[in-house]
């Protein structure tokens, strides 16, 4: 019996040592069960089934776990920098906002160009009523800013209407929010207003889509100033400049200014070889103060600012000089301050920091001026003739999309600092009424002139006028003409939307986004153009043509031939028309089509008989969505 009883409780220790157990992936350590579900090819989809199988790995799949932080962050790199390093955070409901914004975004984005493709190219009208949309959702703001750069970086040849409306959404949200940073910035104690984070907000404002920060900018000024302070130390070893941070001290000592002021010109002009941009003076980057650092030139103001800057933080204080037609700085000789013009140097930035008596800046400009020209003024002075110059360069534009961006630009960022100036009110309404965008934002304008200045009530009554008829006019628009080929009277329409073209007289690259079967110009321009010395005169088909250079024009059809080798036309109304750049031709969006109906054909047929190869056919790929699996994921934890 003790027998039989030692070798059952021996076979039994055999199996136990021997035979294999089947080992199921729930047991493994929760540690082992993230890396495995964190692995690169598994997507969200993957996570939400994985997390449906049971308790155990709905568990490891928990909100807060490692597994969703990772689909997070791997899927939106861009936005781990509103997060700090180890922090606790829901990152399944993160993923599940994103998701929904980044849908309810693509949404808006779509419908724009269904919307408003009848409106002129420029964007007020339509990018207040989406932005009001945008708003509504409620949605964080950083997520819907992520969801446009998504769109922006897709596939570069696609999606070019998407990408379009999607830029203009996100230059007019990036500078609501420099907006409002710059009455924050106005409401500031004159004494905390540094010109150079005025400089940045201007730059920011004027160049939206371009990343430029105050802490990247500062970063710059810092290592000049080290270049500097590195000039210095061969100089003088102890001198207190060496020792000054942020300009935290002012240096009392004449002998020790004049030693800054001679490194910081040794530096900037000859090392650096900084210098007055004198050969194209009007180009606006010259105003933009990442642009002077980035091509080392700019203009009296704003190189003065940097010039400024760069000695406030060695210790030495300069002031800066609205001098008509030349900005300049002032430094002050007398040890307690004053107000004699003659107790200061000038100092002409623009000039590689040459030092001027009062007399000598007279020569500047080549004319006397009075004594009150040689005042310092504020930062928000300093502000307003830097945007005043970006202004003036507006006015000298050619009237394209491009200037009139920025004259639109530079009043925004004017009357934001100087709010009543009813000079540049008026111009303001003038160019939205000119435009035909925002008819309502004109008519408060208009009222807000009248309150100002009632004597302006003849220009601000025709303006009301024919404002009030735009805004009917818009409650009842005209149906839109469709032109068929087809049609008897455009038999002689020889080309068609989307054929990439050469102008045989002035050799320019352009796409056709429209055409008529006459020249509909007025005789004005038909007699300016010359349009009666070609052989076919203004009896002959015209085309509207995006030109590679940005401009827009509008070409006979006997100047115009198929280009030998098509290529990309870099204009920035390209998107407004086209959805695809399809290698030989461009594929007019929807909207372009219904006014164009039978010129997609016709574009495919010549591209095949020119080109003797197949078109590739558009199309593309939308992403299945877990969105309601996740969000019953996320209710159950």
């Amino acid at each position: 019996m003790a027998t039989s009883v030692a070798r059952a409780e021996q076979q039994s220790l055999n199996g136990i040592i021997y035979e294999p157990q089947s080992k199921k992936m729930t047991d493994l350590p929760t540690e082992l069960l993230e890396y495995i579900l964190c692995f690169p090819v598994l997507k969200h989809v993957d996570v939400c089934n994985v997390s449906c199988c049971c308790k155990r790995l709905h568990d490891v799949c928990h909100g807060r776990g490692k597994v969703w932080e990772h689909q997070y962050k791997i899927r939106w790199p861009r936005l781990q920098r509103f997060y700090r390093l180890n922090e606790s955070c829901d990152w399944l409901r993160e993923y599940i906002t994103r998701h929904r914004v980044g849908i309810q975004i693509r949404r808006t984005v779509e419908s724009i160009s269904k919307r408003f493709f009848t409106e002129v190219p420029c964007v007020g009208q339509v990018l207040g009523d989406s932005f009001a949309e945008i708003e509504a959702l409620g949605m964080p703001e950083h997520f819907c800013e992520d969801e446009l750069l998504f769109i922006l970086n897709s596939d570069k040849r696609k999606s070019l209407t998407l990408k379009y409306y999607a830029k203009k959404i996100l230059y007019f949200l990036r500078q609501q929010n420099i907006l409002r940073s710059l009455k924050t910035f106005l409401e500031k104690p004159a004494e905390q207003q540094s010109a150079l984070e005025g400089a940045v907000l201007v730059d920011q404002y004027c160049n939206p889509l371009a990343e430029v920060t105050l802490e990247s900018i500062s970063e710059q000024v810092d290592g000049l100033v080290e270049k500097v302070k590195k000039m210095l130390r061969i100089k003088n070893s102890s001198h207190p400049s060496l020792r000054v941070t942020n300009g935290d001290c002012v240096i009392e000592d004449f002998e020790l200014q004049r030693q800054v002021m001679a490194a910081l010109n040794a530096v900037l002009y000859e090392q650096l070889q900084y210098k007055g941009n004198e050969g194209d003076y009007y180009n606006p980057l010259n105003s933009y103060i990442h642009q002077v650092l980035l091509r080392r030139t700019g203009i009296p103001i704003s190189l003065s600012v940097l010039y400024m800057t760069l000695a406030r933080k060695l210790g030495v204080r300069l002031e800066p000089v609205n001098f008509p037609n030349h900005f300049l700085l002032r430094w002050c000789q007398r040890p307690r301050g004053s107000d004699d013009i003659y107790d200061f140097v000038y100092i002409d930035a623009f000039g590689k920091g040459k030092q001027l008596t009062a007399k000598e800046c007279e020569y500047l400009i080549g004319h006397q001026v009075t004594a009150d020209y040689y005042s310092a003024i504020s930062t928000t002075e300093v502000l307003l003739r830097m945007v005043g110059n970006l202004l003036n360069i507006g006015k000298r534009g050619e009237g394209n999309e491009k200037s009139y961006q920025l004259l639109r630009d530079s009043l925004d960022l004017y009357l934001t600092i100087s709010p009543d100036n009813v000079q540049y009110l008026l111009l303001q309404a003038r160019l939205y009424f000119h435009l035909g965008i925002w008819p309502e934002k004109v008519l408060d304008i208009l009222q807000h002139i009248q309150a100002l200045d009632p004597s302006q009530h003849g220009a601000v009554g025709y303006l009301v006028q024919h404002t009030l008829e735009h805004i009917q006019h818009k409650k009842h628009p005209g149906t839109p003409e469709v032109k068929r080929r087809s049609a008897a009277e455009h038999l002689e329409v020889h080309y068609s939307v989307g054929l990439i073209m050469k102008h045989k007289r002035s050799g320019y690259n352009c796409v056709i986004y429209g055409w008529d079967p006459k020249c509909t110009m007025s005789q004005e321009w038909i007699t300016t153009m010359r349009v009666h010395q070609l052989s076919s005169g203004a009896n002959q088909p015209f085309y509207n043509v995006l030109v590679q250079d940005g401009t827009c024009r509008y070409a006979a059809q006997e100047n115009l031939e198929p280009h030998s080798a098509p290529l990309e036309i870099g204009h920035p109304e390209v998107g407004r028309y086209f959805s695809e750049f399809s290698e030989t031709h461009y594929v007019a969006n929807e909207e372009l089509q219904t006014r164009y109906p039978e010129d997609m054909e016709e574009t495919l047929s010549t591209v095949q008989q020119l080109y003797h190869r197949a078109t590739p056919a558009s199309g593309g790929r939308h992403e299945t969505s877990a969105i309601d699996q996740m969000s019953r994921q996320s209710r159950s934890m």
